[in-house]
């Protein structure tokens, strides 16, 4: 759940800054954008969708693989995230579209897409839904390439089942939290995945998707990096009756615990699929 104080989510003005500045001074997204961007095989592609796609970290990585004559529509539902898309990424051949994810086959033509590339967002969106207006996009061969968050796809990398028992940054949260402010943490149960790898294979099976490959990887961060993540109000913790600037108290003390390049790792599901028929 998130904190109480995110107001608007992706679509307000503060989340969509405070992201942006994430991914331009930390690593992750610009990362995991162009590993998928590199399995996308876009060398030949003509078009390109950003599925999405925020304010255009993806779509900076989708720019510099694909050719100087192909074209990149980035989409995504949040006005605010497009807004600092357009002022920090200028590139003629990108084209901003504001719309659902589950709307794309209304804003390209069918079978006109080389390749769609998702980053860490398919999970929010109605899959199935997505999943047939990406096939309507695609070209026969066309690629829809995408990555989910290991614990919503309940997967674990094995160098983060190595790192398990090292305190967190969230753990020190909570810790502070509960000490001084009598923050009474959730009880832990175990949580299905949201979105796993047997659902996924069958909902692309529905859609008329064949997979080609699955891999779970690990991405590398560090403390610094958690913690300028956590500082975005969408994701500042704890969830609660908590105001903005007493989770970054919280953060700043819990953060004091820790040394800033201590090592963190996550985990990642990165899917392949692909629209039958010969590719180009």
């Amino acid at each position: 759940m998130a904190p109480l104080d995110a107001v608007l989510g992706w679509d307000e003005d503060s989340n969509a800054e405070a992201y942006s500045a994430f991914t331009r001074d930390f690593p992750m997204y610009s990362a995991t954008s162009r590993d998928l961007a590199h399995r996308a095989r876009l060398a030949d592609s003509r078009l390109v969708v950003d599925l999405c796609g925020g304010a255009g970290a993806t779509a900076e990585a989708i720019l510099a693989l694909a050719p100087a004559t192909a074209r990149v529509l980035s989409l995504d539902a949040a006005a605010a995230m497009q807004r600092v898309g357009r002022r920090t990424v200028s590139d003629p051949r990108l084209t901003w579209v504001t719309a659902p994810a589950e709307d794309l086959a209304a804003h390209i033509d069918m079978g006109s897409a080389d390749a769609v590339v998702c980053n860490s967002a398919i999970w929010k969106t109605d899959v199935p839904r997505v999943f047939a207006a990406v096939r309507r996009v695609l070209r026969p061969g066309g690629r829809l390439v995408f990555n989910i968050g290991g614990g919503f796809a309940g997967v674990r990398h094995p160098e983060e089942e190595a790192a398990r028992g090292t305190l967190s940054l969230n753990s020190l949260i909570h810790q502070i939290a509960t000490r001084d402010h009598g923050y009474a943490p959730p009880v832990a149960e175990p949580v299905p995945p949201k979105l796993s790898l047997a659902a996924l294979t069958a909902h692309l099976a529905v859609a008329g998707m064949n997979v080609l490959d699955t891999e779970v990887v690990a991405q590398h961060g560090t403390m610094a990096e958690k913690r300028a993540w956590l500082s975005i109000p969408l994701f500042a913790r704890p969830e609660g009756d908590f105001t903005h600037a007493q989770r970054m108290r919280i953060l700043a003390d819990a953060y004091a615990l820790t040394t800033p390049q201590t090592p963190t790792v996550t985990s990642w599901l990165v899917v392949t699929a692909q629209r039958p028929g010969e590719e180009r």
